[in-house]
């Protein structure tokens, strides 16, 4: 199940950056939950081919979180804003800091 929640992040954060052919079978396997068969036959190429495109997705988004570190700022200033709620006594901030997290 982390492999998934990870994957699905990796994808929301940097999915724009693959190819079309790339998001397209990325998104059935991560997001759609369709099996390496099934998108095989759906898409006319073998299962390994599948399974090769899926492990080089992986791959290049890893590369990005690597040098980009973006889910890392995000889940650390998630950490930052549900300390503020935690701390505060000031009603607007934590108001204001509920918000941020409802749209993080």
């Amino acid at each position: 199940m982390q492999d998934i929640y990870k994957s699905s992040l990796l994808y929301d954060f940097y999915g724009e950056l693959l190819t079309d052919h790339q998001k397209e079978i990325y998104e059935d396997y991560v997001l759609n939950d369709l099996s390496l068969v099934e998108i095989a036959e759906q898409k006319g190429i073998s299962k390994q081919g599948v399974h090769d495109l899926i492990k080089r997705c992986d791959k290049i988004l890893n590369e990005y979180e690597a040098k980009l570190k973006l889910i890392e700022k995000f889940n650390n200033t998630k950490k930052d804003i549900e300390k503020i709620c935690k701390l505060t006594d000031d009603d607007e901030i934590k108001s204001i800091a509920e918000n941020i997290l409802e749209n993080y």
